[in-house]
């Protein structure tokens, strides 16, 4: 299956993840992606996740030619949060085989990708990160799961 051009990242994150964002945006501008950066813009150990990851979520599910990368402490509540949204499908890493990751892609065709920023690196989160961006969704046999997903 022929992957379309991903037209824009779409990013967030609360407090926990801050850093690791920054980071992230500044790797995807220097490969030339576009971005759109939803927060949070500051650090704030008050900030509640769900603030900034359903705009992501919401933006995602309206350009399925987009991506989402979002983060928190473990990213699994962000997940949680944007896997809410219709078309949306998250997924978590926060360490461990990088087949987990290529299959979100090949086989869920996964558009939000969640880090767990307190159990990666910034080093691997920007090398699984370029790995999932560059993977086609396979499609055939895998469409009708995503279709009965979004039923």
């Amino acid at each position: 299956m022929t992957e379309t051009q991903i037209t824009t990242i779409f990013l967030g994150t609360d407090h926990a993840g801050f850093e690791l964002k920054e980071a992230i945006k500044a790797h995807l501008d220097s490969s030339g992606y576009e971005i759109e950066d939803l927060g949070a813009n500051w650090y704030d150990g008050e900030d509640d996740y769900p603030d900034f990851i359903r705009p992501v979520a919401e933006a995602v599910a309206k350009d399925p030619n987009s991506r989402g990368i979002i983060m928190g402490g473990s990213g699994q509540g962000e997940a949680m949060c944007a896997n809410r949204v219709k078309g949306i499908r998250a997924v978590v890493y926060y360490g461990g085989p990088d087949d987990i990751i290529k299959l979100s892609r090949q086989h869920n065709n996964a558009n939000i990708l969640s880090f767990g920023a307190r159990f990666i690196s910034e080093e691997e989160a920007l090398i699984v990160l370029d790995v999932w961006l560059s993977l086609p969704f396979e499609g055939d046999r895998h469409q009708q799961r995503i279709d009965k997903l979004d039923e």
